[in-house]
């Protein structure tokens, strides 16, 4: 015998339905104008999700082109020891941001104490800079041959297919792990301006080759996987960082899905060890300072996806770790 539900638990059933409905589409419209100055190909729109720790959730993706719309990424690499730093890029050292020019590249021998380092050429003052497809693939790699040593490395944008794309797939609503997770597993998130907020650039590996791979003046760089993408959350994000009043403004979306907003400024002793906090406004992060090359170091929630196929199902579970 099948017995109905009572007409009131129907009722109650269907308009706590119709409430988490209406709650999904509020914060699909609220996605939608988030990243309206983000080049989106695609979405923002629901799906289901497997987050990194196993749980089976409902997050949104989106589909983008790692391109700023409101800047020209670049430039990275002096060319010349002469170069001053509107002709280069940034380099982290000892927690600094610091100009990435033809005076620091003549000093990296003393900056890190090993004569080896011979970035401008004694006699002609020129810099050996990869300027090729092939030069960066070769380049910009953990296991970087000796011809590349003394390099200054960059990959143009130029250099990825016109169709490449990132899609995020994000959870709508943070699931919490036990143990904070670190983000050079996952990357940081993503900026409203849909670009990739990274996890730390791997400065030991490439001062390991002798090589420096600069960042812009925005923080960012390409590699030939996700394209332009952020290692320092600069000034450049405020054009589209969203002031909702709070104790800064909101600058993009961890892959948690918890607020990530700008750099505090001061050292805050309410911060975690993910650097976020609740204010009364919501669990969210603060970006870290422009020279740490950590803008987020860990994520407290489970996270989502990142792919370079637009049509893949997010099972963040099953994924290798990065390097």
């Amino acid at each position: 015998m099948i017995r109905s539900l009572p007409a009131i638990t129907l009722l109650s059933c269907l308009a706590a339905t119709s409430a988490v409905a209406d709650a999904t589409d509020d914060r699909i419209h609220e996605l939608e104008h988030l990243f309206v100055n983000a080049m989106v190909l695609n979405g923002p729109e629901v799906v289901d999700c497997t987050l990194s720790g196993g749980a089976q959730s409902t997050c949104f993706t989106i589909t983008v082109k790692a391109e700023p719309q409101d800047y020209e990424p670049g430039p990275w690499c002096p060319t010349s020891g002469s170069d001053g730093p509107e002709l280069a890029g940034k380099w982290f050292v000892d927690g600094e941001f610091v100009d990435a020019d033809g005076a620091f590249m003549a000093s990296l021998a003393d900056v890190y104490d090993d004569p080896k380092w011979q970035m401008v050429d004694p006699e002609t003052g020129e810099i050996k800079v990869t300027d090729s497809l092939e030069q960066c693939a070769a380049a910009a790699r953990p296991d970087v041959g000796a011809e590349y040593e003394n390099f200054c490395v960059v990959c143009e944008a130029s250099y990825m297919d016109e169709d490449a794309a990132v899609t995020y797939t994000i959870p709508l609503e943070p699931v919490a792990q036990d143990n904070p997770m670190p983000t050079n597993q996952t990357g940081s998130g993503v900026a409203f301006n849909g670009i990739r907020l990274d996890g730390p650039a791997p400065v030991d590996a490439i001062l390991g080759a002798y090589t420096v791979a600069p960042f812009d003046d925005c923080g960012g760089h390409v590699n030939l996987h996700v394209g332009y993408h952020y290692h320092a959350a600069t000034d450049c994000l405020e054009t589209t960082a969203q002031d909702d009043g709070g104790d800064a403004p909101v600058i993009g979306i961890a892959m948690d899905g918890y607020d990530i907003r700008a750099n505090l400024g001061v050292q805050d002793p309410t911060l975690d060890e993910c650097n976020g906090h609740d204010q009364g406004d919501g669990y969210h992060y603060h970006a870290g300072e422009e020279g740490a090359n950590l803008i987020l170091g860990c994520m407290t929630a489970q996270a989502g996806c990142v792919a370079e196929d637009a049509g893949a199902k997010c099972d963040a579970s099953a994924r290798p770790p990065r390097p």
